[in-house]
């Protein structure tokens, strides 16, 4: 059976998650919207039978239910409390960057993670699988949609391509940005290495490599019940 990638971090704080490779089958149950490269975002309980909302960012606090999105090349962000008890997924591709799909991802994740007047809690961040800056090469129309949102951390996601008029784009640094102008602290968001989908043709999926014909990663992350957030306290405590 083929296993999904887990990130280190998530799994120390026991947040049970997984990032896609070829061949893992989505995990029964999995919520998960109809991505459209938008920044709307939608609830687990939304995201039933084949009518699925247009959205590209899903959040849950309802326990042991499953959340995801699907990826070809963009970042998947799967984000949680750091007790697990709520948790989102966020597809983030440049529209979707452009578009705000982390900053409006994060604030409907801390609103359900909020209780009453208590502030929600800290959160949490991996990025899975997504292309690499050594293989993401973009032009003026990508950089221009993407330079009102970034105007600074742009300079440092871009690369000189061996191409004229073309940039190598760094996307995991955007994100990471928006993630650090959301509030996230820089130790709390952690990027799976040595995963650049275009490269790794034997783990990975990739549009950017093989056109129309190319398959989808899955990716989920699943709200902690309360038997796990026991178990969660009694290993860090």
């Amino acid at each position: 059976m083929t296993r999904p990638l887990r990130e280190p971090g998530l799994t120390q704080l026991g947040v049970e998650h997984g990032f896609g490779v070829r061949d893992f089958a989505e995990p029964a149950g999995l919520r998960r919207p109809r991505q459209v490269h938008g920044a709307v975002v939608v609830r687990g309980e939304d995201c039933q039978g084949d009518d699925r909302p247009e959205a590209d960012a899903v959040v849950t606090s309802v326990p042991g239910e499953t959340v995801g999105v699907i990826t070809a090349d963009c970042v998947p962000v799967l984000v949680g409390t750091r007790d697990g008890r709520a948790v989102a997924a966020i597809h983030a591709g440049w529209r979707g960057l452009a578009a705000g799909v982390i900053e409006a991802g994060i604030d409907a994740l801390r609103h359900i993670a909020s209780s009453g007047p208590d502030p929600a809690p800290p959160l949490v961040a991996a990025l899975g699988p997504h292309i690499g800056s050594c293989c993401y090469e973009v032009d003026a129309p990508v950089t221009d949609a993407l330079a009102e949102r970034f105007a600074g951390p742009l300079a440092g996601a871009l690369a000189p391509s061996q191409r004229d008029a073309r940039w190598l784009l760094d996307l995991a640094h955007l994100v990471t940005a928006d993630l650090e102008r959301c509030g996230l602290a820089s130790s709390d968001i952690f990027v799976l290495s040595d995963s650049c989908t275009q490269c790794d043709a034997v783990r990975f999926h990739s549009y950017r490599r093989d056109g129309p014909r190319s398959g989808r990663l899955v990716h989920f992350i699943t709200a902690c019940t309360e038997a796990a957030e026991r178990t969660q306290r009694t290993v860090r405590g």
